[in-house]
């Protein structure tokens, strides 16, 4: 396992073997405070199991444990994270619990994007102190191969000022060998303020309830420049009682799907687990969880999948970018394979020169559960109509290019 980087184009992630890595999130917000080492081992273990790659965590806990007055909570042992509520004099104790936590993480190939600044602490992690802060955090998991960084202000200019401290504190401390990005909480994107910020090496998007933002924050992103990485970090959370609607599975993968096929990376969460309920054990096991999982598989089985390029031009009819129920194409950059993921049941007519080659196979993937149905081979010229399989809530079209 190693520390990640950005590709040359921008785009994704490559650890320093070269090697593309799926970016498949998941939140666990409380994983430092709020539970023991044994119950790490089990989250981690089902997480890597369901084959999330990332876990998003934070430094301090959610909730009230970030609140300037009371300068955190205290963990599952009862220890602070600071002494007398000062950033500049951390807990030992405290972090030998996060430390071990990241071990089991890196023993799991999962990576952690740790929070180590919330806006609810604006007022204890100022201008004056995020340097040293972060630079003591960046000294200490300086050799931890599976850190990102990330922080979660609010989306405005106000706090430009400390993020930049903040992250000059982090290359001061680990000399740029982890990635840095910023979560706005609430959001929407960290482009709208800081995304010409040098340290800032990826964006990252939270929508919450509005599913609609998805697809026009993330091609907003997408086309920036300098080209960054996107991540939509945080949307609706399965099972969340907070939204305007039940976040069914269904729902999980309609999020998940927008974003990959816009050209950004993803983060899913269950809501009994960032607010650790007593079922949070069985919320392992959600099915969005597991169909997650399923669709990593999916993308991983594309001959290098990292080389995808949104494209709604692939649709020529049915195609559908606004509203919360979409029809998106994407493609292999050289036509190697196309594919159209519809929310719900459609007939989509697919531009079939958009592939490389003479000819192609098509078949329907349902993200339920990653079985295929074959549709047949087709020639590269013109366009076809593809209508989804009956009774199937979504599904994705898969052509591929016949090698010549």
């Amino acid at each position: 396992m190693y520390p990640l980087k950005v590709s040359a184009n921008g785009r994704y992630f490559l650890d320093q073997e070269r090697t593309p890595v799926f970016w498949l999130g998941t939140t666990q917000w409380p994983l430092f405070r709020d539970h023991s080492l044994e119950e790490v081992g089990l989250i981690l273990a089902k997480t890597a199991s369901h084959g999330f790659s990332f876990v998003q965590v934070m430094l301090l806990g959610p909730g009230n444990g970030t609140s300037p007055n009371l300068g955190g909570m205290p963990n599952i042992d009862g220890e602070l994270p600071w002494i007398d509520g000062n950033p500049l004099t951390p807990n030992e104790a405290y972090f030998r619990h996060v430390d071990a936590v990241v071990d089991i993480a890196r023993r799991q190939n999962l990576f952690i994007s740790m929070t180590l600044f919330h806006q609810h602490q604006q007022k204890i992690i100022t201008v004056a102190n995020a340097r040293p802060w972060a630079r003591w955090i960046a000294r200490r998991y300086r050799n931890a191969p599976n850190i990102v960084w990330s922080t979660t202000p609010l989306a405005t200019q106000e706090f430009a000022p400390v993020l930049r401290e903040l992250m000059a504190g982090l290359r001061e401390g680990d000399d740029g060998t982890h990635l840095i990005t910023c979560k706005p909480d609430p959001g929407p994107y960290s482009s709208s303020f800081i995304h010409a910020e040098p340290e800032l090496d990826f964006n990252s998007i939270q929508t919450w309830t509005w599913v609609e933002r998805i697809y026009p924050l993330v091609t907003s992103d997408y086309n920036l420049s300098p080209v960054k990485p996107v991540l939509m970090a945080e949307g609706a959370y399965e099972q969340g009682s907070e939204y305007d609607f039940d976040v069914t599975p269904l729902w999980v993968r309609r999020q998940a799907y927008y974003s990959y096929l816009a050209g950004a990376h993803h983060t899913y969460g269950h809501n009994d687990s960032w607010r650790v309920l007593a079922t949070w054990p069985e919320a392992l096991d959600a099915p969005g969880a597991v169909q997650l999982g399923l669709l990593r598989r999916i993308f991983e089985a594309r001959q290098e999948w990292w080389y995808l390029v949104p494209d709604q031009a692939l649709l020529t009819s049915g195609g559908r970018v606004e509203g919360r129920l979409l029809n998106l194409g994407a493609r292999h950059e050289d036509g190697k394979w196309a594919m159209a993921y519809c929310a719900a049941a459609a007939a989509i007519k697919v531009d079939l020169s958009k592939l490389a080659g003479k000819e192609c196979h098509a078949f329907w993937v349902d993200p339920r559960s990653a079985e295929s149905i074959p549709v047949g081979r087709f020639v590269n010229q013109g366009s076809e109509t593809f209508s989804t399989p009956r009774e199937w809530e979504d599904a994705l079209l898969v052509l591929e290019a016949v090698a010549s």
